[in-house]
This record gives C-alpha cells, structure tokens and sequence, in this order.
C-alpha cells in the first residue's frame, strides 16, 4: 500500500474563499500536500475552468459542498460532474430544483456520487455573525461517511470573548480533539453500517477586522494546511505530475476515502506518515477500513498490529470502548470476538491520529 496526505474541504474564490486555485495549489506544496479536496458552495466552476489538475507535486481534486434551503446539512460530494441538491445554478442561469438533505444524498448515491457529512454537531450561538450549520437529517443512511473533525467547526465552536485573542494569535494550538459526542455518534452508527470518517479543515482564509487592523487573513490556507489532514492508502504508487494518469490517481484516492482505506491526523503535533493499523487473519492482512469475515468454530485468532512514527499513547477501542492503552511506538493484540476495531494515538491531552474501523464480521 502507498500512503499519501490531503488536506479536504477547501473553499477558493470559486465560492467564500479568498485565494485563487493557483494561490491554494501553492500553499498545499508548500506544506507537502500529495492532494488537495476543493469543496466550493454548490458549483463545479474550478473543474469547469480546467482547474482539476496537477500543481507542482500537488493534486488537486474538486468536489463541492451542497446544503438545504435552511442552510444546514452541509454535505461535501465527489466523483459526479455534475450539481445534484439546492441552489444549483444552471448553465442558462436558472435555478435548479430544491431537494431535502435526504433526497440528495439519495441522488448523489444513485448517480455514483460519494458524499461525507460536513461538520455534524455544531450549535454554536455566542457569535450571531458567525451561525452554526448543523446536520439534522439523521434519517437518511445513503451517506459514506462523516468528517469526525473539522479544524474551523472545532475552533469557532470553542470561541470565547475570553479566548478568543489567544484562538487568533494561535489558530493551530486550540485544535485538541475531535468532540467526544460526535465519536459516540460515528462509532454508534457503525455498529448499524460502515460509516468512514474523514477529517478536514474548512479553509476559507476568512479576512477580518482584528483589533482596528483591516482585512487581516486570520486563517491563512498555508496555516490550516498545517493542521487536520486524511492520509490514503491506496495499491499503486502515484508518479507526481504525470497528467495522463491523473483520473486514475483521483479515481484511486476517492475510492480509498470512500472504502475508509485511510486515517486522520493532526499534523501540527507531527508528521503521521508511516502510521498503520491492520490486522492478520487467515494469512492475510487488512487495513483500516477493510472487513474480516471471521470463522467462529475456528480456533484461529486475529492479530492487530499498530505501528505510529513516534511514541504515542495508543488506544484500541472496539465498538465506542477502549480496550487497551499503551504507551510506546507500536503495539500488538489478539482478538477472536466480531466487532468493530480501531485505533486512536494521543500526545498528552492532544489528539493526534484516529484510523477508521477495521471491521469483524461473522463468516457467513
């Protein structure tokens, strides 16, 4: 397996970014990015204008965000060439129909489309200027995953007229978890169905007035790109700036990222390359994301590994519980019981990196 690092949910001008796809593109090489996710409000104009391409050692990749008529349920779609949801604005200018959260995402589902729930939980109501867009439409299970943590959702969510100068001053230090309702709720829902998660950072390089000084990009994309990052595993290796392989390349990164072949790190406590949470059974191996069918008369066990690029406090959590907790830079165990399984590496208080499930299964 080939490991590459992205940074998704990225708006440009194309929507209520401030920065051009070039002036995006160069930041994420900047910071190492193998690709990028732009995520504009209800338009494909970036892939229309030929946007979709490679930069320098960079992909990216365009998708975009949809919402309801309320302006909740945000949900972030790829792999379609087209606009399927609300506000779609057609070629000759008209509006599209409205559809319900549900009944998109059952038309992004239909049509091939893979979506991911953005930013779930939020509730936020200290700063009117800044609303919360949660999701409510927890009746519609066609979706393929969620973002379990989403930089700018976590820091407005936590902003205070306390600490608000400190949250300015240091945008990537307030970042210390994903919320521990929405990891209930993710683990919950895979005990139904494999829901993956992603993480992402919501990159809009917002300018604002701060303290008398005007237009002060107070989260430069350059910034957020140093922060909440998914890392995809995927069966070939990608040859940087090779244009004729690139649908190939992006068809393999979705594919990954809707398969859950991946993991979430927060980059500002450290580089999370080379991280890994598989298991063995049978005389195979499975990586996050992957399912094992296991065989119950058999007195085979399977044997998880986690191996993490630097000493972490490492949990096993199976079904929404911790199993084990082990300090060091990697750790092995046994299991003959079915249930979902991953792994979380803590710094201290600090999250860093949260694989998705490994799933066990009864052999049918």
């Amino acid at each position: 397996m080939f490991e590459y690092s992205g940074a998704i949910h990225i708006h440009s001008k194309f929507s209520d970014g401030t920065g051009t796809v070039e002036e995006i593109a160069k930041f994420a090489n900047e910071t190492g990015l193998d690709f990028i996710i732009l995520t504009d409000h209800n338009t494909l104009l970036a892939r229309d204008e030929g946007m979709e391409k490679w930069f320098d050692n960079t992909m990216v990749i365009v998708g975009y965000e949809v919402n309801d008529t309320n302006n909740k349920n945000h949900y972030l779609v790829l792999r379609l060439e087209e606009l399927i949801g609300t506000f779609r604005v057609l070629y000759n200018g008209e509006l599209g129909n409205n559809l319900s959260a549900k009944e998109y995402v059952k038309e992004i589902k239909n049509k091939g489309g893979v979506g991911f729930i953005a930013h779930p939980f939020e509730k936020r109501n200290n700063f009117p200027e800044h609303p919360a867009y949660p999701w409510t439409a927890w009746d519609s299970d066609e979706f393929d995953g969620v973002e379990i943590w989403n930089h700018m959702s976590e820091w407005v969510e936590g902003l205070t007229d306390k600490n608000k100068m400190q949250r300015f001053l240091h945008p990537l230090k307030s970042i210390i978890a994903p919320e521990k309702r929405m990891m209930k709720k993710w683990d919950d829902m895979n005990d139904k169905r494999k829901v993956v998660a992603i993480g992402s950072i919501d990159a809009h390089a917002h300018k604002q007035n701060v303290l008398g000084f005007y237009n002060i990009e107070i989260f430069p994309y350059k910034v957020l790109f140093k922060s909440i990052r998914t890392h995809v595993l995927i069966q070939n290796e990608i040859q940087k700036g090779n244009v004729e392989k690139f649908p190939e390349y992006k068809k393999e990164i979705i594919e990954a990222l809707r398969k859950g072949n991946s993991f979430i790190v927060n980059h500002y406590h450290g580089d999370g390359y080379g991280f890994r949470f598989f298991a063995e059974y049978d005389g195979k191996n499975y990586d996050c994301g992957d399912e094992i069918f296991f065989d119950t008369k058999s007195d085979k066990k399977i044997v998880f590994h986690s191996f993490v690029p630097k000493e972490a406090t490492i949990k096993l959590i199976k079904n929404g519980k911790c199993l084990d907790t082990y300090n060091g830079p990697g750790c092995v165990w046994d299991s003959n019981e079915m249930g979902n399984y991953r792994v979380e590496c803590w710094l201290g208080d600090k999250g860093w990196i949260f694989s998705n499930h490994i799933r066990v299964s009864k052999k049918k």
